[in-house]
Order: C-alpha cells, then structure tokens, then sequence
C-alpha cells in the first residue's frame, strides 16, 4: 500500500480535495488515480469508495471513515502499522493528533487531513440544512 508522494502531488491532491476538479481529474490521469477517486469517496460516491478497495487502497478508504467517526477504521490502521494515515484521519477533531503530525515532520499530511475534515464538516452542514435537503 502506497502512501508515499512527492510534495507537489500532496500539494496537488490537497487542491483537489478543495473542490479543484482539473486538478482532481490530473491526479486521475497522471499516475495517481487513488487520490483523484479519493476525492470523490470523500463526498460519498458509492462506487468511487468500492474503487479505492477493490484496487488496493483500503487505507485511503479508511481514512474517509476514520474521519466519519468510525473507529473500527482507525483501529485497522494501527493494526496495519498506519499511525501517521490514523493521524491524519483524526487532526480535525483532535488537536494532539494534528500536533503529532507536525511534530513527526508531517506538515502535508496535517494541512491534508485538516482539509479532508473541512469537506466533511461542509457535507455534514449541507445534509442538514432543511433549504438544500427539504424533508417533505
């Protein structure tokens, strides 16, 4: 399981994650297309989320779940020997995970996670507010 990029592809794929689809569709493209479809399992595509397992990257899949809140997730990245992905996962909603992470020289991961977090926090907020999701 692959986890290791260049700076300028996180950079990239941090892009992507903010909503910058050409960017994303690069990724997708250029020889890194787990983090192109990530962005789209992130904003809960089905079939974008069975792509990332069926094609290797559980881990990625599980990061989008640990930032879900599911704690059967990051426990397999620790079971898996993937504590900086649990990191990131979780430096959104926990202040000690984020300042692990930068003190393990993880700059990128932190500011990632920390955008992954946005996006879901902003799916969350979209799912509730009863004008863009009537309930009638």
């Amino acid at each position: 399981m692959r986890m290791e990029y260049p700076a300028k592809v996180l950079v990239a794929w941090g892009e992507a994650i903010s909503g910058h689809s050409g960017i994303r569709d690069w990724l997708i493209r250029n020889g890194y297309p787990e983090l192109g479809i990530f962005v789209f399992a992130l904003h809960l595509k089905p079939d974008a989320r069975q792509w990332l397992m069926d094609h290797g990257h559980p881990h990625l899949m599980a990061v989008i779940r640990g930032i879900e809140g599911d704690e059967q997730a990051l426990d397999w990245l620790d079971a898996h020997g993937m504590q900086v992905l649990r990191k990131v996962a979780e430096c959104g909603g926990d202040e000690a995970a984020l300042q692990w992470l930068l003190r393990e020289g993880r700059r990128e991961l932190a500011m990632l996670g920390l955008k992954m977090w946005s996006v879901k926090m902003k799916i969350e907020e979209d799912h509730q507010d009863p004008h863009k999701y009537p309930r009638d």
